[in-house]
């Protein structure tokens, strides 16, 4: 059984590398939003920019809420696949950020994206045996994820 200590260090560890690629992904996108992003031809159903923020830190949060859950069951060794799995998709996640608004190339993205939702699919299924609060956590973040590649779907074929 781990100190209350530890799960606690265990804890900001997990949020840190989480926002860790989140920053990494924000370093493409920001600059480019009311720039690239702001001329491109859009559907209606586009969430105002305003939105983006908000629900990315609540799902950064859930994510890694729910990779701590899993480490918590027994440790890295013992949770190696889910949370290897974990940081496949967290990869992908900023990966997506850099291929969109960084290299400009939406049609790369859309095919990142299918492997982005993908890898979030398996690390669901794998979180569930360890914690199903965790599975239940990446649910949010699976939803968006398949919003947002339609999304980006429809943005690159807007935009030939």
């Amino acid at each position: 059984m781990m100190s209350t200590i530890a799960q606690g260090i265990g804890l900001v560890v997990f949020l840190a590398v989480t926002f860790m690629a989140a920053g990494i992904g924000s370093l493409a996108t920001t600059p480019n939003i009311p720039t690239w992003y702001a001329v491109l031809a859009k559907p209606t159903w586009t969430p105002p920019n305003w939105l983006f923020g908000p629900v990315w830190a609540a799902l950064y949060i859930c994510m890694g809420v729910a990779a701590w859950l899993v480490w918590r069951q027994g440790g890295l060794w013992q949770a190696r696949v889910p949370l290897g799995l974990f940081a496949v998709q967290l990869g992908l996640n900023a990966g997506w950020s850099w291929l969109f608004f960084g290299f400009h190339l939406p049609g790369a993205a859309f095919l990142e994206i299918v492997a982005l939702f993908a890898a979030i699919a398996a690390t669901t299924i794998a979180f569930w045996p360890r914690s199903m609060a965790a599975s239940i956590l990446m649910l949010p973040y699976l939803g968006w994820v398949a919003f947002a590649g339609v999304l980006n779907f429809t943005i690159w074929r807007m935009n030939p």
